[in-house]
């Protein structure tokens, strides 16, 4: 697995933003990659699924960055304060300068990014699309929370529907309880109430984490596949992969 480092200053506060690189020169389009919620304890570096995943779009032709959005606290600290301090007002400046990495990247076209992320990250990538009209696309994977407050005075965030302004595609399992199915439905009316193109594919037999390659309990690898290739074609199609 080959990554390379980039810190940036994000309101004072030290970010790493972690970027692999497809073979040849470019340029080509982009992805924010937002790390689920075992990267906050140990670190990106440790966070397998993460680092994996990123790595397999970068086979598929993306420069991928993934930020550590949970540089605002020490990496040793535990991560239930985490969970529970967890702001979409800090994490909006840690998509921002993620974002802004990568479209100064060489071999990026800045006109073709696309933002992604899996349980906690599916959350945070839906805030990102709702942040950043620049996105060209978004994909989230059994983001649970989303109709949840994440900071005081915040929004939650599904009353952010209104504010994405590219395509989304979802991923969610039958049998998950966060997002429940229910819950996915409230995602869909929300988005169709605000005129957002997405499309959304529900898999029988799957919980959450069904693609978590790392996980016997929840990895389900049907269902995880099938969900890798409508991903690959999505944002084939809508960043213009060539």
């Amino acid at each position: 697995m080959t990554y390379r480092i980039e810190t940036t200053e994000v309101q004072g506060s030290p970010m790493e933003v972690f970027l692999f690189e497809p073979e040849g020169p470019g340029p080509h389009p982009g992805l924010v990659q937002c790390q689920h919620i075992p990267g906050g304890h140990t670190g990106v570096e440790n966070d397998q699924f993460t680092l994996e995943t990123a790595e397999r779009y970068a086979a598929n032709g993306y420069v991928v960055a993934v930020p550590f959005i949970f540089h605002w606290w020490p990496k040793t600290d535990e991560m239930e304060p985490k969970r529970v301090g967890f702001r979409d007002d800090w994490t909006i400046p840690d998509l921002h300068a993620a974002y802004s990495v990568l479209a100064a990247m060489d071999n990026v076209d800045a006109d073709r990014i696309g933002i992604v992320g899996h349980c906690w990250g599916g959350r945070v990538a839906w805030v990102g699309a709702a942040s950043n009209p620049d996105y060209k696309a978004c994909a989230v994977f059994y983001g649970g929370r989303i109709k949840l407050v994440m900071g005081e005075g915040n929004p939650p965030a599904i009353d952010l529907a209104p504010q994405i302004a590219c395509p989304v595609i979802g991923f969610f399992g039958n049998d998950d309880t966060n997002p429940s199915p229910e819950d996915v439905d409230d995602y869909d009316a929300a988005l169709t109430e605000a005129g957002v193109e997405h499309v959304f594919h529900r898999y029988d037999g799957a919980g959450h984490a069904f693609q978590s390659f790392n996980s016997a309990e929840h990895y389900r690898p049907q269902a995880s596949e099938d969900a890798w290739e409508k991903v690959l074609a999505f944002f084939a199609e809508k960043l213009k992969l060539s």
